[in-house]
């Protein structure tokens, strides 16, 4: 697990999950832009690289045993912040890409108590299969099901995506967003135009101004 920021004595924490053929050097680095010298974030590296080896919208069957290991490394970060003595309330998931989606299916899963989580270019990857009918809003793949329990009153989400991102499907991020509002969660959408598939400048921002 890579560490980025004070060796004790923070007042918050983020566990960050990097992008497909990315690492934990990768995605700590968007902390440069936090500028905040009280906040710790931990970052694990997936083996080989990358989460799982398909798309996000693969079969639920596929994916169960990667995100299953990936939601534990995540939240074996969340218990070293823990175990430092930062509060769990002040403790953040946040991911690009394929970290994205891990960090917003882990809030989902298990994120209770949370502060929050911040998915940039991702959506929740489910909790089993839904219609296996070929959407064309889901590039070709059929729906899921989202039957998370718990609440996340109070949490703040922020998903971002662009219109026309070649990975992630624009309704998969909007069903994601129903889910985390319907959880709770005050949730921000930002939608960028075009096509795309990167971490912008507001969500830089909204990492500064939330973690802050």
């Amino acid at each position: 697990m890579r560490r980025h920021g004070p060796a004790s004595g923070a007042r918050a924490g983020i566990v960050l999950a990097h992008g497909r053929g990315g690492s934990s050097a990768d995605i700590l680095g968007l902390m440069q832009f936090v500028g905040a010298t009280d906040v710790v974030a931990l970052a694990p590296d997936a083996p080989g690289q990358s989460w799982w080896p398909t798309s996000f919208l693969a079969p639920a069957a596929t994916l169960a045993p990667y995100v299953e290991r990936g939601v534990a490394a995540l939240m074996q970060g969340v218990a070293a912040l823990e175990a430092e003595g930062v509060p769990r309330g002040s403790i953040w998931l946040g991911g690009f890409s394929q970290g994205a989606g891990l960090a917003l299916e882990t809030f989902a899963r298990q994120g209770d108590g949370l502060a929050g989580v911040f998915g940039f270019s991702g959506g929740l990857l489910g909790t089993g299969d839904g219609d296996p009918a070929p959407d064309a809003a889901l590039y070709g793949h059929g729906q899921k099901r989202f039957d998370y329990a718990g609440r996340r009153d109070g949490a703040k989400v922020w998903v971002s995506v662009h219109e026309r991102d070649p990975h992630i499907p624009l309704k998969r991020v909007k069903d994601s967003v129903a889910v985390f509002h319907a959880m709770g969660a005050e949730v921000a959408l930002q939608v960028y135009p075009g096509a795309g598939h990167s971490v912008m400048r507001e969500d830089m921002a909204t990492l500064k101004a939330w973690l802050g």
